[in-house]
């Protein structure tokens, strides 16, 4: 085994190309430090943010690079050079701090790279090599001609922060094209998560595949649940359906947003601007809700969507003409019966048509929206089905600017599963976000 020095740059032995090279990292500090490789192209960037491999994503596309054995200060990465496409020009590992410290703390740590069981090369850094940073890159693999190693020890003050800028990333200052779309934010509220809200985290995980699948990974919107709140609901909510239902979208927002809350609004008789669903009070918060706005008589879609949208645009005017704004609004409406309002609901779905928000419907009961009988014998079945005429009618509804509602029916949201629920909340909505774009509704374009 090869010992380097930094800045030293050796070549990866032909024998090991057709390997697994197995790279670990190890720190010794009393420092809560976090493991990291970027999959880097030719410019030096992170171009796909599906290439930064570290605790909450621990594998790229292709299982090309893979972290195992992660835990703070050291981790594991697998990696088969014979994957790796073009685009993807160097693997560079880094470790940050999380919290408060600064590198020079370091005691002995090192790099090592491992071919078929044999040891190849060893890099030991310390912190006498470093002052106050927070972040270092410590070495990388590159591309050049042939697959090299490249001792770096390079430090950086400003911590994650600045190795995401280092790299294209996005910082909270500034912003960036559609491909560089590493957010700060969001990589700080997963480590939130990890630690505060696994459960939801969980989740989010499995809303980031539906959305990797309807090419939504990098799309930014706000996120509002809107619940009806009549008493033909007392079940779902006594019997926490309502609360798991609840997790799901939060989920689903942490995905969309990174500040770990969604609005919440309800419905009945009247409508009701509740407080934000977060990731900090989530727990028991549905039944928290019901006490605080008790299940009323009546239905009124009209009257919930009216302030609605007084509070995303100011106003709920007509409207004739397009309203512009930098993020969409991904509004989950959920209710068990039809409205008492129709003529008003029908006039805020047109008039809402020249805003960026969209409505997803999904009423719990029988409907030939049912997902459940999808397919020859569950259209025969559903022939007779209309409960949701209405809701059906919103959604084929002519004349809008553009198509900006959804609608699907569940018997028991308790029987649809996370992976089936989060590809029918992308059912339409991507396609709507694109003529959205096309047709200057949302300024800049959402990245897809």
């Amino acid at each position: 085994m090869k010992l380097l020095v930094t800045g030293e740059k050796v070549q990866i032995p032909q024998s090991a190309l057709a390997s697994i090279i197995e790279v670990e990292v190890k720190l010794q500090s009393q420092l809560t430090i976090d493991i990291a490789c970027f999959g880097l192209d030719g410019q030096q960037k992170l171009s796909d943010d599906q290439y930064m491999i570290f605790y909450n994503q621990t594998e790229s596309p292709g299982k090309e690079i893979c972290l195992k054995d992660n835990s703070n200060q050291q981790g594991t990465f697998l990696v088969d050079l014979s994957k790796i496409g073009s685009v993807i020009q160097s693997l560079v590992f880094t470790a940050t701090i999380d919290g408060d410290g600064k590198m020079s703390e370091l005691s002995s740590s090192y790099i090592s790279f491992t071919s078929n069981g044999q040891p190849l090369f060893r890099y030991d850094f310390k912190g006498l090599d470093f002052q106050n940073e927070k972040a270092i890159i410590i070495s990388e693999i590159y591309y050049k001609n042939m697959w090299r190693i490249n001792a770096v020890g390079k430090g950086f003050n400003g911590g994650l922060e600045a190795l995401l800028k280092n790299f294209g990333g996005e910082t909270a200052e500034e912003q960036v094209t559609p491909n560089q779309t590493i957010s700060l934010k969001k990589i700080e509220l997963e480590k939130k998560l990890e630690k505060q809200a696994p459960k939801i985290l969980n989740l989010a995980k499995k809303a980031k595949i539906s959305l990797e699948k309807a090419g939504m990974q990098n799309h930014d919107a706000r996120v509002a649940l809107c619940l009806d709140i009549s008493g033909s609901m007392y079940n779902l909510y006594k019997s926490g359906k309502m609360q798991e239902f609840a997790e799901r979208i939060l989920a689903l927002g942490t995905r969309f947003d990174d500040d770990g809350a969604i609005d919440v609004f309800l419905f009945g008789k009247e409508a009701h601007h509740a407080e934000e669903l977060t990731v900090t009070n989530f727990s028991g918060f549905v039944n928290r809700l019901t006490k605080k706005y008790p299940l009323e008589g009546g239905t009124y879609y009209g009257k919930v969507m009216k302030i609605i949208r007084e509070y995303y645009f100011g106003e709920a005017a007509s409207r004739k003409t397009p309203l512009p704004k930098s993020l969409p609004t991904y509004v989950m409406f959920v209710t068990d019966g039809s409205t008492f309002d129709a003529e008003a609901t029908r006039c805020h779905i047109q008039d809402s048509s020249y805003e960026p928000i969209f409505w997803q419907f999904m009423a719990i009961g029988e409907s030939k929206k049912d997902i459940k009988k999808r397919g020859i014998g569950g259209w025969l079945q559903s022939i007779t089905s209309s409960d949701f005429a209405f809701l059906e009618e919103l959604d084929q509804m002519q004349g809008r600017f553009l198509d900006n509602a959804n609608f699907f029916s569940v018997v028991d949201p308790a029987q649809v599963t996370d992976e089936e629920l989060y590809d029918l909340l992308l059912e339409e909505y991507p396609d709507w976000i694109k003529q959205a774009v096309q047709k200057g509704l949302i300024l800049g374009g959402s990245s897809l």
